[in-house]
């Protein structure tokens, strides 16, 4: 049984490349917690893979998950759908390589119908771990980014949105409308400067906040893109725990 592992930030710089190959003759199939125990055996060099989050395609799968011959699965260390014809009620999400036009993207979510926009910015600081930062960078999984982002933009719209108060009749409160936009950086990212932006517009302001401060929260968790601290005396992945 043959299977090709892809690696991003922490570990594919352990690995000194993108892609392991694993060769377990005899066997047909493979849950996801044993190839991380294969492959940390065969590598020791990428370290305890416990920590890692498996991914086949564009989702995250559990330990348990069974993996065929054949199948190429992503290991990802920790990170740092919808109605309507109108793209910002079912979430817009983009990466972005240059600077970001904060005034510009906060100002896309507006809408007459929507008397509040919150607008959070990310910004690299200058000091973290007790040491002084000279940059960011910030490394995604571009191909899996924006469905992750669907899905909690999704949970988003399920928890503060129109779903989840409807009226009697059954259908939304458009009250609770919510026009969603997230950005965020990818690759070198001076001291400064912003890294991630998500705005949210709706009719009134306490589901805006709610919705803003959920979208970072859950940014944070899942969403496939590191981030690496630079410091005068070397650098750390945030989030590597092993």
């Amino acid at each position: 049984m043959k299977l090709r592992v892809r690696l991003f930030a922490v570990l594919r710089e352990r690995a000194g490349t993108e892609y392991l190959d694993l060769d377990l003759p005899g066997r047909s199939s493979i849950d996801v917690a044993t190839l991380k125990l294969r492959l940390a055996e065969a590598y020791p060099e990428v370290g305890d893979l416990g920590f890692a989050s498996g991914v086949v395609g564009t989702a995250y799968v559990s330990d348990d998950t069974t993996l065929e011959a054949g199948a190429e699965v992503a290991l990802l260390p920790p990170v740092s759908g919808g109605s309507g014809e109108d793209p910002f009620e079912v979430g817009v999400f983009e990466l972005a390589a240059e600077p970001l036009d904060v005034a510009g993207l906060g100002a896309r979510v507006a809408h007459p119908s929507c008397g509040a926009v919150i607008t959070f910015l990310g910004v690299t600081r200058d000091r973290n771990r007790g040491e002084d930062v000279t940059q960011l960078d910030y490394e995604a999984f571009e191909a899996m980014a924006g469905p992750e982002m669907g899905r909690i933009f999704e949970r988003c719209r399920q928890t503060f949105g129109p779903a989840s108060a409807p009226l009697e009749s059954g259908e939304p409160d458009r009250e609770l409308a919510l026009r969603m936009l997230c950005v965020h950086r990818t690759g070198r990212v001076p001291v400064g400067e912003p890294s991630v932006l998500i705005a949210v517009a709706s009719p009134h302001r306490d589901a805006a906040f709610l919705a803003a401060r959920f979208l970072i929260d859950e940014l944070k968790q899942s969403l496939p893109v590191w981030k690496k601290e630079h410091y005068e005396a070397g650098h750390h992945w945030i989030g590597d725990r092993s």
